[in-house]
């Protein structure tokens, strides 16, 4: 279907050049001016058709034939194709995504589907009782999970991308089998540099669910992305830790989360159809005493789950508190510091749980045991006794060592 669109759209834009005598005597000549037309007026970035004329016109006398083999040599040999950062880093599926692209179609791959898809089910179960929704009900949780989903996944992408930033070789010792070379890393830098959540953002406005509290979040995003590639390479560089960067990141931490909370409350508003087009224009209005909740129960999740992920948190270099806090404080005073920030959290949670309804309220606690019980965690958040796994003092020796072991 998408070759007989591309097909469609050359015949239309052929029949355009013939009305206005913009054609040539040789059908090649005509075709390459067609595709040259439709590159022209996709959009791309904030550059308008004046703007590419003008780039046009600037560097039109720089080309030539002997320009372009070079350019065509230079890629084969590369292994990269246009618009899409190298496929030993980047998966192919996940070119699509980047703002490159000049179809400014935002796209998701199924891998990145596939790994969202344990948040959906954990936001399903955990949120939706705070919308009055019945988590088990598939009407309740169909309705609203294309855009949900849709989110999570291009979330993770990302998420993905910036993963592969953090994966730097230290000493020889790598998570994959290639080491990944300063020049890939700048390339996968740049999607960060130009508004990555661009084509998000832009369909989530073209519906109505936009809105401002929602376009924080994910520039909370984009900052907890940007700590975490800074405060990884301090470690992995044996630089100094703020404290400061490290709480603040581990609060954005969760920004997936609030994204499609706020979400849900746009969906859930009045439905308007205009032109085959779903459009949500009055909305819920969101709760702020459930979101302060939330916030602090995320807050303590996300502890939870950096103490149980901390051995592979620190063979691939990932964002991990415990591994901060050990950089800081030592350690042995490491794991006291973030205990003592463990128990002012959960007086937080606690106090902050008594002002919500009573049922509600149980019905949270009752969905924090099945998420701890499922897990498999010893420690966790707000059942269970919390545990702080063996101290990795020495990071590279312990990298070094399974590496050695594989």
């Amino acid at each position: 279907m998408e070759e007989l669109r591309k097909l469609e759209q050359v015949q239309r834009t052929l029949s355009f050049m013939q009305t206005r005598g913009f054609v040539s005597n040789n059908q090649d000549s005509d075709r390459f001016l067609a595709n040259l037309i439709l590159l022209l007026v996709q959009p791309c970035g904030e550059l308008n058709l004046d703007k590419k004329c003008s780039l046009i016109s600037k560097h039109l006398p720089s080309l030539s034939a002997s320009f372009l083999e070079e350019a065509s040599l230079w890629l084969s040999q590369d292994g990269t194709q246009q618009n899409c950062i190298p496929s030993s880093i980047v998966e192919e599926s996940e070119c699509d995504l980047l703002p490159s692209n000049y179809d400014d179609r935002p796209m998701v791959a199924l891998d990145a589907m596939q790994r969202a898809n344990s948040t959906l089910e954990d936001f399903c179960r955990s949120y939706l009782m705070f919308h009055e929704m019945d988590a088990s009900s598939p009407q309740a949780i169909f309705k609203y999970l294309p855009v949900l989903s849709f989110t999570e996944s291009y979330i993770y992408q990302l998420d993905t991308l910036n993963e592969k930033i953090l994966d730097v070789p230290t000493n020889g010792v790598t998570r994959g089998s290639e080491a990944i070379n300063h020049k890939q890393v700048s390339k996968l830098m740049d999607v960060f540099k130009t508004v990555p959540f661009k084509q998000l953002v832009g369909l989530l406005e073209h519906h109505g669910l936009l809105t401002e509290r929602i376009r924080e979040e994910l520039r909370f995003g984009e900052e907890y992305w940007a700590l975490e590639r800074k405060l990884c390479w301090e470690l992995m560089s044996k630089k100094q830790v703020s404290i400061e960067n490290v709480m603040r990141a581990i609060h954005l931490k969760s920004f997936d989360y609030r994204v499609l909370n706020l979400l849900l409350y746009q969906l859930r508003g009045e439905k308007v159809i205009f032109a085959k087009c779903i459009f949500f224009e009055a909305t819920v209005k969101v709760n702020d005493l459930h979101m302060e909740f939330l916030s602090i129960s995320e807050f303590l999740v996300e502890i939870s789950d950096d103490l149980f992920d901390y051995e592979d948190d620190v063979l691939e270099n990932n964002f991990n508190i415990l591994r901060m806090f050990v950089r800081i404080y030592g350690p042995s005073t490491g794991p006291t510091m973030l205990a003592k920030c463990i128990t002012e959290a959960e007086e937080k949670y606690q106090a902050s749980l008594k002002s919500l309804d009573p049922e509600l309220s149980i019905n949270y606690q009752r969905r924090c045991e099945e998420a701890t019980k499922e897990g498999g965690m010893i420690s966790g958040h707000p059942l269970g006794t919390w545990s702080i796994p063996p101290i990795i003092a020495d990071e590279e020796s312990y990298r070094s060592n399974l590496s050695n072991l594989k």
